[in-house]
């Protein structure tokens, strides 16, 4: 592969995975370690590379900026598969999980295994591929466990502006109305997840 064609290889790459945020020229360029004028014929190359050719995404600017999106001639082909049933619905392991997670985060997954009582990686794996758990980094010590908190998805599919607004957990209260509204709570998060 010549160096210009490295080079629009890279352009691609980037825009890729700019997502939506999308990417600049100049960005390009910074990365690329070469100046605006050598990215624009690469990038104007790449763009008519992606109109002319029969591909299910293309290349828009938008606000200066370039980002992939799906073909609009498209777009029943992704209704449709938007629209078709899915099997989300959560375990009772990985609802019991998401949970700890919740309630205790940042935790370690043999954190989470110590409170539940078996092994967790199963369901930390259906948590994280729905992306409402996340590794937030590493703990201290010996080995330097992956620990696990929620994501912003878990706030948005909550209705949340932050983790404070969790109910409380049942032993912090003496209300059994408290308790049945954490049930409630989490009953209501299976249920959209069924949907």
């Amino acid at each position: 592969m010549n160096r210009s064609a490295e080079q629009k290889a890279v352009i691609e790459g980037l825009i890729f995975v700019s997502g939506e945020e999308g990417i600049d020229k100049k960005q390009m360029a910074d990365v690329l370690q070469v100046s605006m004028t050598e990215v624009e014929p690469l990038l104007e190359e790449l763009l008519h590379d992606y109109r002319s050719g029969s591909r299910g995404m293309e290349i828009i600017e938008i606000a200066g900026s370039f980002q992939f999106v799906t073909k609009r001639e498209h777009a029943s082909y992704y209704e449709r598969l938007v629209s078709a049933p899915s099997h989300t619905s959560l375990s009772q392991a990985a609802l019991e999980t998401l949970a700890i997670i919740a309630y205790k985060q940042p935790i370690t997954r043999a954190e989470i295994e110590e409170v539940r009582g078996v092994k967790t990686e199963k369901p930390l794996q259906t948590l994280s591929t729905k992306g409402l758990i996340a590794e937030m980094g590493r703990a201290e010590g010996t080995g330097r466990a992956i620990l696990y908190g929620t994501t912003k998805s878990f706030l948005e599919h909550f209705g949340l502006k932050s983790i404070e607004e969790l109910p409380p957990l049942p032993e912090q209260v003496n209300d059994p109305s408290i308790e049945e509204e954490a049930d409630l709570f989490f009953s209501k998060f299976q249920e959209t997840m069924d949907e």
